[in-house]
């Protein structure tokens, strides 16, 4: 099992932080860190990035010994053209998307025809398109319209804790989608009482500390014959300040980092 971090995992230290990071620092921590991938996601400064630019990306992340994928939303056939050209400019060979409601909301035949399109795109690049499990699209419907497109360029990018607002079950989503997992986000969640005892909230949670069945996740794939990277993400709620808040963000990577690697070396019977 490859092992890497995203751009959530890093998320505090390029907002709201008196020095942010750029990409390419991004892209040294994942090296510093000893990780095998990097996920550009949801970072809106790639696409400002000249041709120069995404070919020094490629070429220090080639020099770091770092894979890198990349992230965006949506299934909008020209967007999607874009980021693959993108994907393709850092030898990216999975990009993550997500269905968004207004094409969820027109049932998977819509999702599957628009990814369809892409298709022609993704054989000619060899880019697997990995569609994230979240809650503006039922696991259901997001597995039904990868299975109708029937690529093994097309799949799944599984992050339980984002359906739960969709009142899904995570190891419902696992379950679900673990066969035709590309990608995996890996964050730990929990649920802790609003003061005054009147309703919850879910956050991030320390890996361990929280709500998410490691285990059964890495089981699940492992069943279902797939060993996609492994990809650290965070829900870590601001601290007050940008010194704590990055500290903790530190500490629960460094905390993931060392649960999935303890996974990969005693694997699961």
């Amino acid at each position: 099992m490859d092992i890497g971090i995203g751009s959530y995992a890093l998320f505090w230290e390029w907002h709201d932080h008196p020095r942010p990071l750029s990409i390419a620092d991004m892209l040294e921590r994942t090296a510093e860190l000893g990780c095998d991938v990097f996920e550009i996601c949801d970072d809106p400064r790639i696409e400002q990035c000249t041709a120069d630019e995404l070919d020094a990306l490629c070429a220090s992340a080639d020099h770091l010994g770092v894979r890198l994928q990349l992230g965006t939303r949506g299934i909008d056939p020209d967007h999607l053209a874009r980021y693959l050209g993108i994907a393709a400019a850092l030898d990216a060979h999975v990009l993550r998307s997500m269905v968004q409601r207004p094409d969820a909301e027109q049932g998977a035949a819509h999702v599957a025809e628009l990814l369809r399109r892409s298709l022609p795109r993704l054989e000619e690049s060899g880019i697997a398109l990995a569609l994230e499990t979240y809650e503006q699209i039922p696991t259901s419907e997001l597995v039904a319209a990868v299975e109708a497109v029937g690529s093994p360029l097309v799949g799944i990018t599984l992050d339980p804790a984002n359906c739960i607002a969709a009142l899904e079950r995570p190891a419902d989503v696992i379950d679900a989608a673990a066969p035709h997992a590309l990608d995996l986000h890996v964050k730990d969640f929990a649920f802790a009482r609003q003061e005054g005892w009147v309703g919850f909230t879910l956050s991030g949670a320390r890996m361990g500390d929280g709500q998410l069945d490691l285990d059964h996740e890495l089981r699940a794939l492992a069943d279902a014959g797939r060993s996609p990277a492994a990809i650290v993400e965070h829900w870590l709620p601001w601290q007050g300040d940008s010194a704590a808040t990055v500290a903790l963000e530190r500490e629960w990577t460094a905390a993931t980092l060392a649960a999935l690697r303890a996974a990969a070396a005693d694997p699961l019977p």
